[in-house]
């Protein structure tokens, strides 16, 4: 990424707990006029040459796996992050708080402030701009808290109680405290004031309430000072201005350039939030082509992906391949399965079929799920993405920054509208990577 001149020295070390969030903070950070670049996990050593960039968004998958591996990758990207020159750190994960009761923002969370030797850090998962925000320690989901928004019924990390205090304070060893929005609203001060008081009380970790983008940025300007900020990609919104008012960070109008990539294209879904179910069935009733990947006829061993490129090969125009299902079908496969085996078989089968479809002379893939895009990344053999333009807020189109380019949109389960998929693949073409 290099435009000639001094090396660019990172300013910004951003660790991820999955692949669309980690794409979604990059784009909050592109947006906000800092060049980034992502990598797919931890780098294998400390050379980050070829990755010149204000921000580094390391994208682990990390979000649903045993809370002490959680806590090693972590670990093991923010030491990356530290040999690669960054001055401060952001733990970001799902702006709907996607945890386990047993974790992982929390051990997380509390083994970053230890290595960075912090005795305060926020926790906003606040992203108003997609309807997700905090109050009085409370997340909301459009008009709906938390547990009644439809998160509640998903199969990896079902979210049955909106009081992210109590939440966070299950997965934590210390007391987790509030920074209420009377306080935010009074202003940086007044934040900066409720932590010492907090830290006086001795809870060193604090939900801090949301609701409107001007609440982010005073977050933001409140933990200047602070070498880990954890939080949705919204908390990211105000961290840019804190390297511009210290002269770190000059002023970037095209901080989103892409270059553009030709090629054949697909969509890969294996989300089933509401969102995306809603986007596929906005694509079949459109009349468009798509192809199922069925869990129960990958668990049979009947040969799904040969059958979808056969359905690839026949349309000749972008196919839609979807394991997106209802509530009810969902719990009867994964009653039969088990979620776990349910989840990785889609899996297997959406990253083999990524790796065929390349071969077929696909360059530009619109993945849905955080769990798909993970995998699929994998498969395509890509370890770095530049970030581009959103596609929709959260979704950047990105570019892949090792081996032949491919165009990538990464999609978190409940982002974009009904006609995603469509939007997506008119910015891939040309739109967003010219």
């Amino acid at each position: 990424m290099s435009r000639g001149g001094p090396r660019r020295r990172p300013l910004l070390g951003c660790i991820a707990d999955d692949f669309t969030g980690a794409t979604d903070l990059a784009s909050m950070l592109v947006a906000n006029g800092m060049r980034t670049v992502q990598t797919i996990g931890v780098p294998e050593d400390d050379d980050s040459a070829g990755m010149e960039a204000d921000a580094i968004v390391v994208a682990l998958k990390s979000r649903t796996i045993p809370a002490d591996e959680a806590v090693r990758q972590s670990l093991a990207a923010c030491r990356w992050l530290q040999d690669a020159g960054c001055e401060q750190f952001f733990f970001k994960y799902c702006s709907t708080f996607d945890s386990t009761p047993k974790g992982n923002i929390g051990p997380v969370t509390e083994a970053l402030m230890t290595a960075l030797g912090e005795d305060m850090a926020i926790a906003c998962p606040a992203l108003p701009v997609n309807g997700r925000t905090v109050y009085q320690g409370h997340l909301f989901v459009g008009h709906r808290l938390l547990n009644e928004s439809g998160m509640q019924d998903h199969p990896l990390t079902p979210m049955r109680d909106a009081d992210l205090t109590r939440v966070l304070g299950r997965q934590m060893t210390g007391t987790v405290g509030l920074i209420g929005h009377a306080v935010v609203g009074a202003g940086v001060e007044a934040v900066r004031r409720r932590m010492d008081d907090l830290r006086g009380e001795g809870v060193h970790v604090a939900i801090a309430d949301a609701i409107a983008d001007v609440d982010l940025r005073t977050l933001g300007a409140a933990v200047a000072n602070h070498r880990l900020v954890t939080g949705g990609s919204g908390m990211a919104i105000g961290l840019p201005d804190n390297f511009r008012a210290r002269g770190l960070l000059a002023e970037c109008r095209d901080a989103a350039a892409l270059p553009p990539v030709a090629g054949k294209a697909a969509v890969l879904s294996g989300s089933a939030s509401v969102m995306t179910n809603r986007q596929v069935q906005c694509w079949l009733d459109a009349g468009r082509p798509a192809f199922r990947i069925d869990a129960l006829r990958l668990a049979a061993g009947e040969p799904v992906v040969e059958g979808a490129l056969a359905a690839f090969r026949a349309y000749g125009e972008p196919v839609l391949f979807y394991a997106s299902c209802g509530v009810e079908e969902l719990q009867a496969v994964q009653a039969r399965l088990g979620a776990e085996r349910a989840g990785a078989l889609v899996e297997g089968a959406m990253a083999s079929l990524a790796g065929r479809l390349k071969q077929e002379g696909v360059r530009q893939f619109v993945v849905a799920g955080g769990e798909t895009s993970g995998a699929v990344v994998l498969a395509l053999g890509t370890r770095i993405l530049r970030i581009g333009r959103a596609i929709a807020p959260g979704v950047p189109a990105t570019v892949s920054g090792d081996g032949e380019p491919l165009a990538l949109a990464l999609k978190s389960g409940n982002f974009g509208g009904p006609s995603f998929f469509d939007d997506a693949l008119q910015a891939l073409s040309g739109g967003a990577c010219g």
